[in-house]
């Protein structure tokens, strides 16, 4: 099992900056692929960036390329996401997923943070 806590969450202005945290514990971080989801009001999940063990060859999705930026420390087990150059089309609750290296998909996912941005 992992438990994973994000935090960092807030309101913002468009243009400004927010970073993300998620903790994780209960199992072997190194192990684990770590992404970042959103899901706006009444809309799907949605992927938003993904590392590896490594921390190389980081994956985004298109509308946040060259905003933000995700990576992980794997002596505390955390990965954060540095968001810049904020828009009103992020706010959303923004979701801290594991993925272990012998798995399909993200089996262990955090409570959420809300983003919000105004314009």
């Amino acid at each position: 099992q992992v438990q994973l806590v994000e935090s960092g969450g807030g309101l913002v202005q468009a243009g400004g900056s927010l970073r993300l945290s998620c903790a994780a514990s209960g199992r072997t971080f190194s192990s684990l692929r770590m992404g970042w989801f959103r899901q706006a009001p009444g809309k799907e999940r949605r992927f938003v960036a993904a590392i590896n063990w490594s921390g190389d060859n980081p994956l985004y999705t298109d509308s946040v390329k060259g905003r933000f930026t995700i990576s992980r420390d794997n002596a505390n087990s955390a990965v954060y996401l540095q968001m810049n150059s904020l828009k009103p089309e992020d706010t959303a609750v923004y979701y801290c997923a594991a993925k272990p290296l012998a798995g399909t998909g993200y089996d262990y996912w955090g409570q959420g943070t809300q983003v919000t941005v105004s314009s």
